[in-house]
């Protein structure tokens, strides 16, 4: 794995020298865009607006509009913004880990220690285990301040990135149900089924993305020459409008299943 940024955490007085690698790889089939007559590739260019013509990457800036005229930003503008939030992940404080919503989840990482920084780095990870809480810090990384999360996970501190509140949109246009009462009965038949779907011990290893293996037969099969059919499915819904019914059709299906 390649190390996509390298700097500090810094855990009171201690700094922790690191470097980040991504948790997550793109595991979809890789597709490129065809022109449709010939099948030559597509390729983006980058045109000046005003001449039409393409632009080296060696040429292009970053600005941003002020006063109708554009400011240009240099690698040393984004630097001075915040020196120590370049170079270190800055812990500010620690929080249990259930008090964050995981609708501020976003992108996981994993943190080694580099030279030097062996021993305090397995000291922030057992005292992040034994208290049962997680650091929360700041970092900028590719022009962006980020905040984030730091845990342990068996051997190694996980940075989890996390959104700011004001990254979350706000909800209350739409249209959710809320004074709507359902019966005992129903919701005991509800605790029923999810129970019946609970298994003793959960594993998301058993979670396989299946969609590209299908994609890849049926490629397979065109460069082959052969003909595709696809198979016919029709969503089928349930005639009953009673709410009871319902559930027990969903937990006799369920039996069934675990029968066969």
């Amino acid at each position: 794995m390649r190390a996509i940024w390298s700097g500090s955490i810094g855990f009171g007085l201690v700094n922790i020298p690191v470097r980040l690698f991504s948790a997550v790889q793109d595991s979809t089939l890789d597709l490129h865009m065809l022109d449709k007559n010939g099948h030559a590739g597509i390729r983006y260019a980058r045109i000046n607006s005003d001449t039409g013509k393409e632009v080296p990457w060696a040429n292009i800036v970053k600005g941003f509009k002020y006063n109708d005229e554009y400011v240009v930003l240099t690698d040393d503008d984004f630097e001075k913004v915040s020196p120590k939030k370049s170079k270190m992940i800055d812990i500010s404080e620690f929080a249990k880990e259930e008090d964050i919503d995981t609708t501020f989840y976003d992108t996981p990482y994993y943190l080694e220690p580099t030279k030097g920084g062996e021993k305090a780095y397995v000291l922030l990870r057992e005292a992040l285990k034994q208290s049962g809480k997680v650091a929360i810090g700041e970092y900028i990384m590719r022009t962006k301040e980020n905040l984030c999360l730091l845990k342990p996970q068996d051997d190694m501190l996980l940075l989890l990135k996390i959104r700011y509140a004001e990254e979350i949109r706000n909800y209350e246009d739409l249209n959710i149900p809320k004074d709507i009462t359902v019966k005992p009965a129903e919701l005991k038949m509800a605790q029923a089924l999810i129970n019946q779907l609970t298994p003793k011990k959960f594993s998301m290893g058993k979670y396989k993305d299946t969609y590209d293996d299908e994609l890849m037969k049926i490629i397979e099969a065109k460069a082959k020459g052969k003909k595709i059919t696809a198979p016919k499915f029709k969503l089928v819904h349930n005639k009953s409008k009673d709410m009871m019914e319902q559930l027990k059709a969903s937990l006799d299906t369920g039996t069934r299943k675990k029968a066969s």
